[in-house]
């Protein structure tokens, strides 16, 4: 064999090498991309957008806009993001590069590399910053959430349960109130139903959610999970996702948390019956705050816009109580839906009225409008004394007009054909 002969089939060995394996000389421009490696390539560009979207948001949350730490990292990650996301279109300048410096700049796959490399580091690390992020108890709280509430039970008698710092504020305007933080004692034993107030106060998809617990002898009591606020801080819905604000759970009279929101704020509120319980689930429920309030004031947690929030927290504890009676769906996480959900499972009562035609959907939303009920309703008083018992009386009296308040079931058989029934009924 020649030499001449010998050198060629040697050329061409490795440029069959090279075109195998994917390593392409600049002289030898790469074979063409099929759709599937667009589609990769779009997705992974898509993931890097949004893990730094994420990071950023998380970062400006926490330190705000005119902190350095904001934008040292802002740079830091655009820096990385921006060259690795146009190194593909970079290739024709590389390559021309490489020629000039007889190859001797930096395969485009390692400069990747180490972008890569980096952004996964510098975005790992902000993952780890942000769980390491701790809710505190010790903050200049709003007034409205400067107390925790907790509970004693009676030592003969744990179905007395006794509760301090149950919210009773006198509301003026929806930032004007005076504060009266009382202590209550409920039987539970006595406890008579469930009702779930909605108050939508940004659009139809948007409402907070509320429970109040009905006793046989005695007014309702209301809970209510909410972000625990900063006397600088307003809500934001995206900031919920960022660990901004510490979780809540507020006791309190009706004449309080509705009337605020009824009548100060002017949100439109609905009051709405469930159906088909009975008397150990109501408990239960009722057990399930008690166990909230003792887990919140061992140790602080965080609101989450998506997965703590004020309506799929009680679903959570609602669905431990009651199981497959409350299936999963995507209304719960949608807060202003929850009444058409619990109509289309059966927990409210197709036909409250014997004689009458099953209520609609469109009929519970108008009935359980409590807004033009206590429209006229003065909850400030002058002077604050034990009459104040007989105001709150009055007020949830009133915001339940012109609804059937439901029986407790005798069974559970009796419980889940009811709602069957109903559910059954709601959907002709």
């Amino acid at each position: 064999m020649s030499l001449r002969s010998f050198f060629s089939q040697r050329r061409q060995a490795s440029a069959n090498k090279r075109r195998f394996s994917g390593n392409h000389s600049p002289h030898c421009p790469p074979p063409k991309k099929r759709w599937r490696d667009y589609v990769m390539r779009f997705l992974i560009a898509l993931v890097l957008l949004l893990s730094a979207i994420w990071l950023l948001m998380a970062i400006w949350y926490q330190f705000g806009t005119s902190s350095p730490v904001t934008w040292i990292v802002a740079l830091v990650v655009i820096g990385l993001l921006v060259p690795l996301l146009s190194l593909k279109y970079r290739s024709k300048l590389m390559h021309k590069m490489a020629r000039k410096n007889h190859n001797k700049m930096p395969s485009l796959a390692k400069v990747g590399k180490w972008l890569m490399g980096g952004y996964a580091l510098v975005w790992t690390l902000g993952l780890l910053w942000f769980f390491s992020i701790e809710p505190k108890q010790d903050r200049n709280w709003q007034p409205e959430v400067s107390q925790v509430l907790s509970y004693t039970r009676d030592a003969n008698n744990p179905d007395l349960v006794t509760f301090t710092n149950v919210r009773n504020f006198d509301w003026h305007t929806d930032e004007d109130a005076d504060e009266h933080w009382e202590t209550r004692t409920v039987d539970m034993s006595k406890l008579s139903g469930i009702d779930v107030t909605n108050s939508y106060w940004m659009g139809p998809l948007i409402a907070h959610t509320l429970v109040s617990f009905r006793f046989e002898d005695d007014r309702p009591l209301a809970f209510s999970f909410e972000i625990r606020k900063e006397e600088d801080e307003s809500f934001s819905a995206l900031a919920g996702f960022f660990r901004r604000y510490e979780l809540s759970l507020i006791g309190a009279e009706e004449r309080d948390i509705i009337y605020t929101r009824s009548n100060a704020r002017g949100e439109q509120v609905y009051l709405l019956p469930i159906s088909h319980l009975q008397q150990h689930e109501v408990q239960a429920l009722f057990e399930s705050y008690l166990k909230a309030a003792d887990e919140l004031n061992a140790e602080p947690d965080w609101y989450n816009t998506l997965v703590s929030n004020c309506t799929n927290i009680i679903f959570y504890m609602a669905r431990i109580v009651s199981g497959d009676r409350l299936p999963w769906d995507y209304r719960i996480w949608v807060s202003g839906w929850l009444p058409n959900y619990l109509y289309d499972v059966g927990m409210l009562d197709a036909a409250p009225e014997s004689s009458a035609q099953p209520w609609s959907m469109e009929m519970w939303y108008e009935r359980t409008h409590i807004n033009p009920k206590v429209r006229d309703f003065n909850a400030p008083f002058a002077t604050y004394d034990n009459n104040d018992d007989n105001q709150s009386s009055a007020f949830s009296q009133q915001i339940r007009q012109g609804i059937p308040i439901p029986p407790l079931a005798d069974s559970q058989a009796e419980a889940e054909a009811s709602a069957k029934s109903t559910a059954k009924a709601s959907d002709e």
